[in-house]
């Protein structure tokens, strides 16, 4: 729980300070929609012979005016992260995939730096809404809903990408470092060890014509 007062608290702090001293020059916020492909990974040492789960993200957005050289953009997206781990031996192969959903808020600092383009840098804050683990292999295939409690219901961290702007669409990628250990107990702990959140976003976004 402080985890969260402290993100709410510095979300807020962060849009206010970004928010308000533009607010003379924009024209208007827009709306929309966004959606795409997401890459997810966990940044540890302690397990070996990974490689990323592929995922999605999909949500809403608002902006301040797109038009003005310095903005603010905020999104509300749900987003798949986790991560597959792969046994090799000699005689039994098995993949295994932490499937993990999240509610993310990211609140991005819009900067234009050239015509149509923008670097985007700020913070996000994520709530963990289910987790599962697929298995497949030498030793058979199935999915088990694991208990929520195994890890930190709050996920958060620092975000920075890249957008194109054309008209209503928007097409962006981004990176995410979360900051937050994923194993809520000694028993995940013992697996996943001291493992965080990171993932890269690619996305279509489109802005409602006339929401200014």
């Amino acid at each position: 729980m402080n985890h969260l007062l402290r993100l709410t608290f510095l979300t807020t702090l962060y849009a206010a300070v970004l928010f308000v001293p533009n607010s003379s020059l924009a024209q208007g916020p827009v709306f929309g929609v966004k959606g795409g492909v997401t890459l997810s990974n966990l940044y540890s040492g302690e397990v070996d012979n990974r490689k990323g789960r592929v995922g999605f993200n999909l949500g809403l957005l608002g902006r301040t005016d797109p038009a003005e050289p310095m903005g603010l953009q905020f999104e509300l997206l749900y987003i798949t992260k986790g991560e597959t781990f792969t046994y090799q031996g000699l005689l039994i192969d098995q993949e295994s995939t932490l499937n993990l959903g999240y509610l993310d808020l990211p609140v991005m600092t819009s900067v234009r730096l050239l015509p149509g383009v923008e670097f985007q840098l700020g913070i996000y804050g994520g709530l963990l809404l289910s987790s599962s683990v697929s298995t497949s292999g030498d030793l058979g295939n199935g999915s088990e809903v694991l208990e929520k409690s195994n890890f930190h219901t709050f996920d958060y961290g620092f975000a920075g990408g890249v957008a194109v702007n054309a008209g209503d669409v928007q097409i962006g990628a981004r990176y995410n470092h979360g900051l937050s250990k994923l194993a809520g107990t000694g028993s995940a702990e013992a697996i996943l060890g001291d493992a965080k959140n990171t993932y890269a976003q690619f996305y279509l976004a489109y802005c409602f014509p006339g929401a200014q």
